[in-house]
């Protein structure tokens, strides 16, 4: 009964392609650089001892990154809505 009222109101979305996986990942770049200089107190959780971001640890990456993955999701559908990608 409800299942067909809740499949009606799921909007459109597009499928998989290189142009949602290139905004993705230019969204979470550009959360991951704004944080590395935003947040105040970091370093409190376990380091990332690879790119030469000493001080920005595994908590800020997760943080940044799940921004990241929000803003890109609220990209990929914003565009694809308006008809910018398929």
């Amino acid at each position: 009964m409800y299942t067909n009222t809740l499949l009606t109101i799921v909007p459109h979305t597009s499928p998989w392609s290189i142009q949602n996986a290139m905004i993705m990942i230019i969204c979470n770049l550009v959360s991951i650089s704004i944080g590395r200089y935003a947040i105040k107190v970091r370093g409190l959780g376990p380091g990332i001892p690879i790119l030469g971001l000493e001080g920005f640890g595994l908590p800020e990456l997760l943080a940044t990154a799940s921004l990241g993955h929000i803003i890109g999701a609220a990209s990929i559908i914003g565009l694809s809505s308006i008809g910018i990608i398929n």
